[in-house]
């Protein structure tokens, strides 16, 4: 029988061979997945079910935390657990079978029920974690049992029997592991390859648009620090609820157009660049922006009006809203009026900056609204526009404690010099950028410390959608100052004061900075 002296190293056998198994499960499912059902992954499917499920205070500490990488840092985590709930089940077989398969059991029903309920899961989306778990399941059973026979021969057996026992464990446990890296990983690597949607994004040609943005003299400020008129691609905000990025070939996208029409719709990518194209600058806020952040930015979008595509289904009279979904299953419920307002630019986007959109950017099609935040209009990688009404359908954020109808707070941020950034004494711009889409910025201005507040020279306008930049020389003494920064929109709005937080439609307040100055 086996040595007390000896348990704790076959307990922490099992606890390997529990979490070899494991990957095991999540190989075999990832290789089913690539041959009969894309986008079945156990692992992401649980991921984007933690997305749907975790509290709104959750969300907003991982953007806040993490930003960008919340995505990457919830699959860490995933992972980490994935590690400790399998090297229990490892312990759990090795001292009380059969409750080790029972927890691979669990896990393996818990990832169908993620996947199966996921937006677009198709008739075998139940395959990969079947296989897998079964998989899993049957490897454990053979792992243990070999680190059992191991274990329960006496320390008076012959050496070459405890040695044969110990190396048939091991070469299972070698080959499993080995076999289950180079198989998820392939599996990975081949779906990547397989679908090659970069390749196809990169070789796209879009048509010319028919109208460019003139974007006028004096339009952006030359100053060290201050955000540019238009924000690089790679350096736009990205707060979506996609926990991979969803890859979509424009030649197989579908656009419906349903719900209250008088007909329903499909559009091809073709017969929607059709209709032809335009480019517009438009600046995109998020909601989740907190005062003074940097979860917005401006781009040049090439488009096609939203109201010309409802046109073609002809809305009904009794609806109020269009629910867009997005090919992971988000929704955003957007004010009719707002999509077929002829003053608003509301655009169904296929291009930013120049370029076929990138695809953490909604490739190949997105919805950009200008005076909206983003998580009620900037749908993307849209599949669907639902003519409905608020009282019939409710968006994905709106039962998360967000307000069904978010119009951006218009707002300014002090980009330059930046909290406990010291600056040298004398002349110091005071520089930033200040937003109202729709309505436009009337005046920027500046407070330091109890003075008066100061007028900032703007720059000049592209649009009432475009943020505008703003500065304001200062001579600065030595010591440390209080700068306040407000705005005042066209209409003769002034920015609110008080602070709220973005919950549940967007913050407010003035941005206060405090700067040391030498």
């Amino acid at each position: 029988m086996m040595q007390r002296r000896g348990r704790a190293r076959f307990l922490a056998w099992s606890a390997v061979a529990g979490v070899v198994s494991a990957a095991v499960f999540l190989a075999v499912a990832e290789l089913a997945a690539l041959l009969v059902a894309r986008g079945s992954s156990p692992l992401l499917a649980v991921g984007s079910f933690v997305i749907d499920v975790v509290p709104r205070p959750l969300k907003e500490f991982a953007i806040t935390a993490f930003g960008e990488f919340d995505k990457p840092a919830l699959l860490i985590g995933l992972g980490l657990a994935v590690v400790v709930a399998s090297a229990v089940a490892g312990l759990l077989q090795f001292v009380r079978p059969p409750l080790g398969v029972v927890a691979l059991g669990i896990a393996g029903a818990l990832a169908l029920a993620a996947i199966v309920t996921r937006a677009g899961a198709g008739p075998f989306a139940w395959v990969p974690p079947v296989v897998g778990a079964i998989a899993g399941s049957v490897l454990l059973v053979i792992l243990i049992r070999r680190l059992r026979a191991w274990a329960d021969l006496s320390a008076d057996e012959p050496e070459a029997d405890r040695g044969l026992d110990r190396r048939g464990f091991l070469r299972v446990l070698t080959i499993a592991g080995a076999s289950a890296v180079l198989v998820g990983v392939g599996a990975r690597i081949a779906d990547a390859a397989t679908t090659s949607i970069t390749a196809i994004r990169r070789t796209l040609r879009l048509p010319q648009p028919r109208r460019v943005v003139d974007v006028p003299a004096g339009a952006e400020l030359d100053i060290p620090g201050l955000s540019p008129l238009y924000t690089p691609n790679a350096d736009f905000y990205r707060v979506d609820t996609a926990l991979t990025v969803p890859t979509i070939d424009p030649a197989g996208w579908r656009l419906t157009i349903d719900g209250l029409v008088d007909r329903r719709v499909e559009l091809t990518f073709d017969q929607l660049l059709e209709m032809g194209l335009d480019e517009y600058s438009i600046t995109l806020t998020c909601v989740s922006n907190e005062v003074g952040g940097e979860l917005l930015g401006t781009a040049k979008w090439l488009g096609i009006p939203v109201r010309d595509v409802l046109r073609l289904a002809g809305p009904a009279g009794e609806a109020d809203m269009v629910l867009s979904r997005s090919v992971d299953g988000f929704t955003a419920s957007t004010p009719l009026d707002a999509l077929t307002d002829p003053d608003r630019d509301a655009i169904l986007a296929v291009a930013m900056n120049g370029e076929p959109l990138p695809l953490e950017h909604g490739f190949p099609v997105r919805m950009v609204v200008p005076g909206l935040y983003g998580y009620v209009s900037a749908t993307k990688w849209l599949t669907e526009l639902k003519v409905t009404t608020f009282a019939a359908d409710e968006a994905y954020w709106t039962p998360r404690g967000y307000s069904a109808e978010a119009p951006i707070k218009f707002s300014s941020r002090l980009d330059t010099p930046r909290t406990g950034q010291a600056v040298e004494a004398g002349r110091v711009p005071l520089a930033g950028v200040a937003w109202a889409q729709t309505v436009g910025i009337d005046r920027v201005e500046v407070k330091i410390d109890d003075d008066d507040w100061r007028p900032a020279t703007l720059s000049t306008p592209v649009n009432d959608d475009t943020w505008v930049q703003w500065v304001l020389e200062w001579d600065a003494a030595p010591g440390t100052h209080n700068v306040t920064v407000r705005a005042v929109d066209r209409a003769g709005n002034l920015q609110i004061e008080e602070r709220a937080p973005i919950a549940p439609d967007g913050s407010t307040g003035w941005q206060r900075t405090l700067v040391r100055v030498t």
